[in-house]
């Protein structure tokens, strides 16, 4: 029998999907190319309450990677070295990559940073030795920031798995698209199913413009609203009356991670055709807006087999 071996992330989507299949494990490890006890040891170590889910079984494996291997390496022998080393005024990556090549010892850089960032929390002075002084370490444990929260913000890890299937429509991706020099923006929303797109140009990036936009834009598809995914931008500090007044759920994106928000991301690229990065958006009519989400809206894409997202919408609807 094979021994156990760390799942990728893609891996661990695949066995979400066939789990959803009906598949046994023996089939599962069959198709994803691995061992039977793999799978099986993965699906009892990372299933939660609502089931096996990709996104959650790949965060709980990763944090109890984290906690098994730090308190092993970080012995107080290898703690003093480091921190000698840092007094010395060395980098962490310098440190890292010394104690590679003469220790043995694989240490990365950002085991370091955390180390003087709790040092730091803890009253300690490691901070002031280093090249630049670090400004509020941010941990890539959780991808968390602890500045500038969005009160009551609810994580894309809460969001449905079927929203991941693109299986229905009413699934939404929300984002700004600023002006050069800060001058006007354009928010963007898009249909996941279907790649529908609306959009509507705003004087400033407060949240109360952009809710009153998103509003406008969505409240004449109400019924085909189920959930919004957004970014953590400070402009969508509205949620709550969005989703009250949808009656849909919204969620966040983790922090720099902007590809869970591919589909938008990719509107966009596709809008910056029309409005590059140095438009003033202030300037852009009205008119100019509606006829470019026209042409976006009737050009055949490929991933929806060269229909149309506008008639894709509109027989989705009509079903």
């Amino acid at each position: 029998m094979k021994a156990y071996n760390q799942l990728t992330y893609t891996q661990r989507c695949q066995i979400s999907t066939l789990l959803q299949e009906g598949l046994n494990h023996t089939e599962i490890a069959c198709r994803i190319k691995c061992s039977q006890s793999t799978v099986s040891r993965e699906i009892k170590l990372n299933t939660g309450q609502r089931g096996y889910r990709h996104n959650q079984a790949d965060q709980k494996a990763q944090a109890r990677r984290l906690c098994a291997v730090v308190p092993h390496k970080m012995t107080p022998t290898l703690i003093n070295l480091i921190e000698k080393k840092l007094r010395s005024k060395w980098s962490p990556e310098q440190i890292s990559g010394w104690l590679s090549r003469e220790k043995n010892t694989q240490i990365s850089h950002e085991t370091i940073y955390r180390h003087v960032w709790d040092n730091k929390h803890n009253g300690g002075d490691l901070y002031v030795h280093l090249t630049h002084k670090i400004k509020g370490y941010r941990r890539r444990a959780n991808t968390q920031d602890s500045r500038g929260k969005i009160p009551n913000r609810v994580s894309i890890h809460e969001r449905p798995e079927v929203v991941e299937t693109r299986e229905r429509i009413g699934d939404w991706e929300i984002d700004l698209m600023i002006g050069k020099g800060h001058s006007g923006a354009m928010l963007t929303i898009v249909e996941r199913s279907t790649r529908f797109s609306v959009a509507a140009k705003i004087n400033d990036k407060t949240a109360k413009s952009v809710t009153a936009a998103t509003l406008a834009l969505l409240e004449p598809v109400k019924d085909f609203v189920l959930t919004i995914t957004a970014d953590n931008g400070k402009e969508f500090s509205g949620h709550e009356a969005i989703a009250k007044a949808l009656e849909c759920d919204v969620h966040f994106a983790d922090p720099y991670s902007s590809w869970q928000r591919g589909t938008n991301e990719n509107t966009n690229g596709l809008l910056r055709q029309y409005w590059p990065k140095d438009t003033d958006f202030k300037t852009v009519p009205h008119s100019e807006v509606d006829d470019v989400l026209k042409q976006l809206n009737d050009r055949p894409r490929k991933v929806l087999d060269y229909q149309t997202p506008a008639d894709k919408f509109l027989s989705e609807i009509k079903h």
